[in-house]
């Protein structure tokens, strides 16, 4: 069965085991192949924003391709300059682990972008965000799964670099001062493809037994 349809179940078995296994295919890619995305392709994956839900309806995403050398150039170096300060925080085991990850994509990926969220945005009439303001970048966290999912069904990878100074990019961005880095994207075809976390395989950290949940 595809598409909606009324009564218990909307969507086929199938169709359910279909999306398990792309959530389980959802890998943080930091290793890319440089070959062009062809533009369609990342339209349809961008596309799914406008699809995402948000607090009172305010869509607060605001999408920067990283596109010139220079603004590429400076976000690498901010990078850089992340990565040396958060090795410099750990010793020992870690410390050693630490300084064999590739935890950026950035000179490889063909498409980068910066994902903003518009704290002053008056759309929405801050229905749902004046107790919780927070939830306007949930929204937009949100949103950048529904894109990562629709990428991962493409076969492109997705690598999100959180090693970043985030006023340092947004000055060197020239974006507006109300908005506020969630996420920066490298995108781009993978070299390899598996199902399991690149930090399992270099030994930094193991996934949950068990979900954490708790009763009340």
């Amino acid at each position: 069965m595809s598409g909606l349809a009324s009564g218990r179940e909307a969507f086929s078995t199938g169709f359910r085991a279909d999306l398990l296994d792309l959530m389980r295919w959802r890998r943080d890619v930091r290793r890319f192949r440089t070959d062009h995305v062809d533009e369609a392709v990342l339209m349809r994956c961008l596309d799914t924003f406008s699809l995402a839900p948000s607090v009172g309806l305010s869509e607060p995403w605001r999408l920067v391709r990283v596109d010139s050398a220079d603004a590429r150039d400076a976000a690498l170096e901010n990078f850089r300059a992340e990565n040396a300060r958060a090795l410099d925080g750990y010793d020992g085991d870690k410390a050693r682990i630490y300084s064999t990850l590739k935890l950026s994509g950035m000179q490889e990926a063909p498409v980068q972008l910066a994902i903003f969220c518009d704290e002053a945005t008056a759309k929405g009439a801050g229905l749902g965000a004046a107790t919780m303001p927070e939830t306007r970048r949930y929204s937009v966290v949100g949103a950048v799964t529904q894109f990562w999912l629709a990428a991962r069904a493409e076969g492109l990878g997705v690598g999100w670099v959180s090693i970043l100074d985030p006023e340092r990019l947004t000055r060197d961005l020239d974006v507006p001062a109300d908005w506020r880095l969630v996420a920066y994207l490298c995108v781009g075809w993978p070299e390899t493809v598996s199902d399991t976390p690149e930090l399992v395989n270099a030994g930094w950290e193991n996934r949950c037994a068990a979900l954490p949940i708790q009763s009340r």
